[in-house]
């Protein structure tokens, strides 16, 4: 039996879905250690507040009021913003008060342009041609600035000759993300999905290709470096 697009594009979906849950859920064993640790220490909630945001933007993308057909870009993405909300809730309860001062600031500034850009779209547009146009077109920009967040490490890679701080799984998930929800927007074709996802599975390749280039040439941790590191994360 030959399988109809819609059908291959379902179940690229869903095996995108489940890629993306690998990535989402790569945060847990930071948070872990800072429950552990009761301290955030030097870490940045940045990370967490963007791909909030970006989650909250492809979930409105994905609504049939918006753009139809698109059920998988919804629950993936409403996944994620449970779990980044999760990040940030105990992000904020460890965090110093200049951290969580910084963290209200950045979600109210979120939550009011989330509230314009729903108002605006629909009220201000009256077709899912103009919605999609606009809605995506702010996906593909903030889809791209979490996908591009990659390259300060790639860099550290080069200076140091190092893949020390890229980890190889991240990088290939990574790579295998973008590749499927690639695909799966050519299933019809969706420029809104195309460009950063097209993007993502770029900057991943380009990880992957430093990851084999530089691995040898990476130190070995010695018995101390591993036993401190283990204790570390006790």
């Amino acid at each position: 039996m030959v399988m109809t697009q819609n059908e291959i594009r379902n179940i690229i979906g869903i095996i995108g879905n489940v890629i993306s849950f690998g990535l989402f859920m790569s945060p847990v064993p930071t948070f872990i250690a800072i429950i552990k640790k009761k301290s955030v220490e030097q870490f940045s909630p940045v990370p967490y507040l963007a791909t909030l945001l970006n989650c909250m933007l492809w979930v409105f993308y994905g609504l049939p009021i918006v753009h139809p057909n698109s059920l998988l870009v919804v629950t993936i993405n409403g996944t994620g913003l449970v779990l980044e909300g999760i990040y940030l809730t105990i992000f904020f309860i460890y965090a110093p008060r200049n951290g969580r001062l910084k963290v209200i600031k950045a979600l109210a500034a979120e939550f009011t342009f989330m509230t314009a850009v729903i108002v605006g779209v629909l009220l201000g547009t009256h077709t899912h041609d103009k919605r999609s146009l606009i809605v995506g077109i702010l996906c593909i920009i903030f889809g791209t600035c979490m996908y591009a967040s990659p390259l300060s490490v790639m860099k550290l890679v080069i200076q140091t000759r190092s893949v020390k701080y890229m980890p190889f799984t991240l990088s290939l998930a990574s790579f295998l993300n973008g590749a499927c929800w690639t695909t799966y927007a050519f299933l019809p074709y969706d420029i809104n999905l195309v460009i950063p996802n097209g993007l993502g599975a770029l900057l991943g390749l380009a990880q992957l290709i430093l990851y084999a280039s530089f691995f040898r040439a990476t130190p070995k941790e010695t018995k101390a470096e591993v036993e401190l590191r283990v204790q570390s994360n006790v």
